[in-house]
C-alpha cells in the first residue's frame, strides 16, 4: 500500500500492480499507455515513464513494439499487499555505459511508447543509472534523439553496386526508407526536409539520391528538390504510423476495429443525402485504405511524375558522359 508522502510514480506502480495482482489486469492485456497514465494521475510524461519501466524491472509487464505495454504472463500471481520496489537502481560503472547503450536504450523506449515517452530520466531508469551519468556520454535530449535516428538509418544499407537507372535506384531508396519507418514510427517525425540535420547515415541517403539524377541536364537545385520531393512523399505518409500505433495503444483498438466503431455514426452523416460521392465510397466492398497502400499506390505514380522531367527529350546526357548508374 502506497503513503501520502510516496512520490507519484511510486503511487502508480502500487495501484497498477494491485490491478494486477486482483485480476483487474490480467496476463496479455494491456496496461495504461504512457499518455493514459499521464492523465489519469495528473503528472508528467516522464513520471508515467517511470513507473511502467518500475512494473517492466519487477517483471511485471513487457513493452511490445507498435502494441504497447501488456501484462506478463506470470504476472497475475502477485501478492497485491507487497509494496513496489523502492530500491535505487543499482549504479554501473561508467565503464559498464556506452553512447551507443544509451541510444539503444533509448530506441527502444520511442519504439515501444512513443517519442513522447522518451526523456535522459526514462532512458536512465530503464538502463538503471543515475540519469545524471548519461551527459558524460550524450549532451541532452536533442542530441540523443538525432544519434537515434542516426543508428536506425544504418540498419538496413544501401547495395553497394547501385541498380541501373534512376528510377530504379530511386525507388530501392524509398522502399528501404518506408522499412525504417514501420519499424521505428517515431522516426518520421524527427527527420526534417527544410532544416538539415546532422545525421550521417541520413546523409548517406540523400548522396545516394542526388547521385541517382546527376547527369541528366538538371542543375543542382532542381536536383535536390527532385530528392526531397521523393522522399517528402515517404515521409509525410509515414508520419501517419506513430499517431496510429500510439492511437491503438491507447484505445486498445486496431485500426479496422476502431473503423467498426465509427460505421453506424460516420454511416448517418455519410448517406445524409450530402455527400453523394463519400456515399458510394462506403458502400464499395472489400475496400481498404491504409498506409501501406498508400504507399504503395503513390510510389508508382510519383516516379511516373519525375520520370515527365527526368526522361524528358533533351535531359539525356552526352554519350560517354555524367553518372553510369543513372540510365
Amino acid at each position: 500500500m502506497s503513503r501520502a508522502g510516496d512520490p507519484p510514480y511510486v503511487r502508480i506502480v502500487t495501484e497498477l500492480r494491485r490491478r494486477i495482482a486482483t485480476g483487474e489486469l490480467r496476463a496479455g492485456d494491456r496496461v495504461p499507455s504512457t499518455r493514459q497514465v499521464a492523465k489519469e494521475w495528473g503528472v508528467a510524461l516522464a513520471t508515467a515513464a517511470k513507473a511502467l519501466d518500475a512494473l517492466g524491472r519487477e517483471g511485471l509487464t513487457q513493452a511490445l513494439p507498435r502494441v504497447g505495454t501488456v501484462v506478463t504472463p506470470a504476472a497475475p500471481g502477485v501478492s497485491p499487499a507487497s509494496p513496489p520496489q523502492r530500491r535505487r537502481p543499482p549504479v554501473e560503472a561508467d565503464t559498464d555505459l556506452s553512447r551507443e547503450r544509451i541510444v539503444r536504450a533509448a530506441v527502444a523506449i520511442a519504439d515501444s511508447q512513443g517519442l513522447a515517452a522518451l526523456s535522459m530520466r526514462s532512458v536512465a531508469t530503464r538502463i538503471g543509472v543515475p540519469p545524471m551519468s548519461l551527459y558524460r556520454h550524450v549532451p541532452g535530449k536533442d542530441d540523443l534523439v538525432l544519434l537515434m535516428a542516426d543508428a536506425v538509418l544504418r540498419e538496413l544499407e544501401l547495395p553497394r553496386v547501385p541498380p541501373a537507372g534512376w528510377r530504379a535506384r530511386l525507388e530501392v531508396m524509398l522502399r528501404l526508407q518506408w522499412t525504417l519507418y514501420r519499424r521505428h514510427p517515431w522516426l518520421a517525425r524527427v527527420l526534417s526536409l527544410s532544416r538539415p540535420q546532422l545525421i550521417p547515415s541520413g546523409m548517406v541517403h540523400t548522396e545516394w539520391a542526388l547521385s541517382a539524377v546527376e547527369g541528366l541536364g538538371l542543375d543542382v537545385s532542381a536536383m535536390l528538390h527532385v530528392c526531397l520531393t521523393a522522399v517528402g512523399f515517404v515521409r509525410g505518409i509515414a508520419i501517419e504510423l506513430e499517431a496510429e500505433s500510439e492511437a491503438e495503444a491507447e484505445t486498445g483498438l486496431t485500426n479496422e476495429e476502431w473503423m467498426a466503431s465509427q460505421e453506424e455514426p460516420m454511416g448517418r452523416v455519410i448517406h445524409s443525402g450530402r455527400f453523394p460521392m463519400l456515399s458510394r465510397v462506403a458502400a464499395a466492398q472489400d475496400l481498404v485504405v491504409s498506409v501501406d497502400t498508400l504507399f504503395e499506390f503513390g510510389l508508382p505514380r510519383l516516379l511516373d511524375g519525375l520520370a515527365v522531367l527526368l526522361d524528358a527529350p533533351g535531359r539525356r546526357p552526352p554519350t560517354g558522359r555524367g553518372n553510369p548508374h543513372s540510365r
